[in-house]
């Protein structure tokens, strides 16, 4: 027996890495690494990446995750180096009247998005964002942007994430017009996943929800490339030894489509992004990655003429317009990050991540526009303008310049502790901004008068400039852990300062995941949590444009259950999701929305809640091809602290309301959406998809810093987009060309149609008055009817 440690100690060691996926390729995090009848243990990371040292020369590794089967692997390591092996996990299998794959858990409430589709259907945005609002509890009524509204908070509560890395958009943005390409590109996207709501305290201070997106090491060598008429891509992925490169392109030109709308004009856009990422592993337990990006977007409009008619049919009215001069609106943002990530042993991991964004964004518009507002009369001739409502000139100038930079550092540890995988970190970030602002509205009703004339009303007159700096700290620690075997928590708090408001938050957060043992295919998820959103430039700014130093964190408070239930049905395996949730917001700032400008109106506090539920239906219908229907039925208000008008009864008396609670902007009963595909079944390789929206009116009111003047609404946004696609170098098909199978892995084209149905949507409203002193809300209408092709090919690797 003394002999006994001094030959295990003469035993060959070696290390042993890998990637670990699922066989649908996606990275799978939280699965347990153990050499067997040993101690020696690991978790896959985000990335899917395990990594055990002093591996015994010939050992048996076991592989194991919930939902998915266990995996026994018998090893022949090389003593003394570091070993490859990536490893693929499959499903667990249910045996009902025919064998089907299903997954029965998630390591957290967050749902997987399938980047590659993102190509496949009919998009006119070509953002990946806009993606997004075909996920139950979001909506967004623009095609044209990708901002998107989650269960009743604007844009600015949205978290998107980049390998751990927050992203930054522009925050001058006040049309479809003007945005250009996200930052996600979904050519390199490996993992993609959403959750709109009660998200773990690993992820930020925001109050509404969280894309969580990972660019992760290629299987192999590959070129993508796209091209149609309003936009091209490519992306390049190279794996080497011990690192990979990642690369893509993005361009859009939209003038064709914009050219659409009920304004005339010459529209000059050109919107681009460039990014690349570069891992290398610098030993056995460090890896260094270097992400940077350039996103830049211009548009240019020289208005010729306008003409809009809107109404009933019983009052049809016509608005003429004809203009002098032009707008701009450019933006340039270059991002560039660095992540260190060590691996200290078998159980214990450390990343540090830091990065750099600067954003300018540049307004200028400086345009007179003639206008006449008429009352059509009865009749379908174009020329019968009917009587004269009113005449007038509107100017509308701007001179606006917009600088962020923000630079943050973080360092994060994981570890694991038997069952549990304990996860902290902290963050230090500097925001240095600098604004001016120069903008004025001027009307003249009394007729075509000259800009100097003195018939001219000034109004929205701004003239300010603002640097302020920002100091922000926060930290996590969470814990998920297996309390038994069908059920997992994950329990966590954040906390956070800022040295504006020089508050200190605390948010504890819960979530807990349950597979009943009577039912494999149910699961249960439940969540409640403190979410904080310290103040952003945006949300310290008055409506009039000045700085409120008062300005304070925004509280909610969520309280989410759920369930995914699969079964089978309609000859396929379908998958159904639900849940329902109670937000409460404790403190929140209100704010209106003019298009997609949000205008907060700081000076003010107020409290609300938000309240709803969302189910989803999804199943192949046919073949591989993945279709979703989806439901939302979603209720936002707010109560302004110390809000209140006056205004004259019918006696004349003057009196004093006090609104109470007012619709949210975001408040929407409704909301539908279909994505569904299909395919010949004479000849498969012909396919369509069809993306189908239906969202139901919002508030709006006339501009101005008044919440209880939003009494109108905009109608429902309804839209229909199709797309039909021809599979060149589908492997199946008897008649695909000998040189595109040699040569292409995929090659499609792809014909689609923009807004199917020509429904006339409307963006935003333009307010006039008559010459009685009426005020009408005359309709900006969306793009219409718009034929596009595409090209996508993916070259095979040599």
């Amino acid at each position: 027996m003394l002999f006994i440690p001094f030959s295990l100690y003469a035993q060959d060691f070696g290390s042993i890495k890998g990637i670990i996926t699922s066989e649908k390729g996606e990275l799978l995090s939280g699965v347990t690494v153990q050499v067997k009848s040993t101690r020696l243990i690991t978790q896959t990371n985000r990335e899917g990446e395990f990594y055990l040292s002093k591996v015994p020369v010939s050992a048996t590794l076991l592989f194991s995750r919930l939902g998915f089967k266990d995996l026994q692997l018998d090893l022949g390591l090389i003593a003394d180096r570091e070993n490859t092996q990536n490893i693929i996990l499959i499903s667990d299998i249910q045996a009902l009247d025919e064998v089907h794959i299903t997954e029965r858990y998630n390591a957290s409430n967050l749902k997987t998005i399938d980047a590659a589709a993102f190509n496949i259907y009919p998009q006119t945005s070509g953002s990946f964002e806009s993606f997004l609002k075909t996920m139950p509890g979001v909506s967004g009524n623009n095609e044209l942007s990708s901002q998107y509204s989650v269960r009743g908070g604007n844009f600015d509560e949205n978290l998107i994430y980049l390998n751990d890395i927050e992203i930054y958009r522009p925050m001058q943005i006040y049309s479809g017009q003007q945005e250009g390409l996200g930052f996600i590109n979904p050519d390199l996207a490996s993992s993609t996943r959403f959750s709109a709501g009660g998200f773990e305290a690993r992820y930020g201070d925001k109050m509404s929800s969280i894309l969580d997106v990972r660019y992760s090491k290629p299987d192999s060598l590959s070129l993508d490339a796209q091209i149609g008429f309003l936009s091209s891509s490519a992306a390049l992925k190279v794996p080497f030894k011990n690192s990979y490169f990642l690369a893509g392109i993005r361009n859009k030109k939209n003038q064709s489509l914009l050219g659409t709308q009920n304004l005339e004009g010459d529209y000059i856009s050109g919107f681009s992004d460039y990014q690349f990422l570069f891992r290398h592993d610098l030993g056995s337990k460090l890896n260094l990655s270097v992400f940077g990006n350039y996103n830049r977007g211009d548009l240019n409009i020289s208005p010729n003429r306008r003409l809009t008619e809107f109404g009933t049919s019983d009052e049809v009215l016509r608005l003429n317009v004809n203009y002098d001069g032009e707008e701009s609106s450019n933006y340039e943002s270059l991002m560039a990050a660095l992540t260190l990530a060590y691996n200290a042993s078998n159980s214990l991991n450390f990343k540090w991540i830091s990065s750099f964004s600067s954003i300018n964004e540049q307004e200028n518009k400086d345009l007179l526009g003639w206008y006449a507002f008429n009352e059509k009369n009865g009749g379908l001739d174009p020329k019968n303008v009917g009587s004269l409502l009113g005449t007038g000139s509107n100017l509308a100038y701007r001179d606006n310049f917009l600088n962020t930079m923000i630079l943050n550092t973080e360092l994060r540890m994981y570890k694991q502790v038997r069952n549990s995988f304990i996860e902290t970190g902290i963050r230090f970030q500097a925001d240095k901004i600098k604004d001016r602002i120069d903008e004025f509205n001027g009307i003249d009703t009394t007729g075509y008068s000259l800009r100097n004339s003195g018939g001219w009303n000034y109004s929205e007159i701004i003239n300010q400039q603002h640097m302020q700096e920002i100091g922000r700290v926060s930290g996590f620690i969470q814990n998920t852990f297996n309390l038994r075997h069908n059920l997992t928590i994950a329990a966590g708090i954040r906390a956070n300062y800022n040295s504006y408001s020089k508050e200190n938050l605390i948010s504890p957060r819960v979530s807990l995941m349950y597979s009943p043992g009577y039912d494999d295919n149910f699961l249960f998820r439940f969540s409640v949590g403190a979410y904080s959103q310290s103040p952003f430039y945006r949300e310290i700014k008055r409506y009039n444009g000045s700085i409120n130093p008062d300005a304070r964190s925004q509280q909610s408070y969520h309280f989410i259950a759920g369930t995914d239930y699969d079964f089978n049905g309609l000859g396929t395996r379908l998958k159904f999701s639900s849940e329902l949730y109670y937000k409460i917001l404790s403190r929140i700032t209100p704010y209106k929305i003019e298009d997609l400008k949000i205008r907060y109106l700081s000076e003010s506090t107020a409290k609300g809640y938000a309240a709803g539920a969302d189910f989803s239906l999804s199943g192949n219908f046919a073949g591989d091809l993945l279709s979703t229907f989806r439901f939302s039925v979603m209720q936002t208000k707010e109560d302004i602290k110390n809000d209140f008008y006056q205004t004259t009864d019918n006696t004349g008396k003057q009196v004093t309301i006090y609104p109470g609670y007012l619709k949210r902007p975001s408040d929407q009963l409704f909301n539908i959406g279909m994505m569904f595909q299909d395919r010949l079944m004479q000849n498969p390789t012909y396919k369509v998809h069809l993306n189908l929206i239906y969202s139901s009116s919002l508030p709006i009111g006339p501009p101005g810093p008044n919440r209880y003047t939003d009494l109108f609404k905009i109608p429902a946004y309804k839209r229909v987009d199709i797309g039909f696609s021809k599979d060149l170098a589908d492997r199946e098909s008897k008649k695909a060309s000998v040189f595109v199978k040699k040569y292409f892995q995929s090659l499609s084209l792809h014909a689609e149609l923009f807004n199917l149905l020509n429904f006339k949507n409307t963006a935003s409203y333009l307010w006039l008055n008559d010459k009685n002193a009426n005020q009408y809300a005359v309709p900006n209408y969306l793009t219409f009817r718009k034929l596009n092709f595409r090209v996508i090919a993916k070259l095979k690797s040599r």
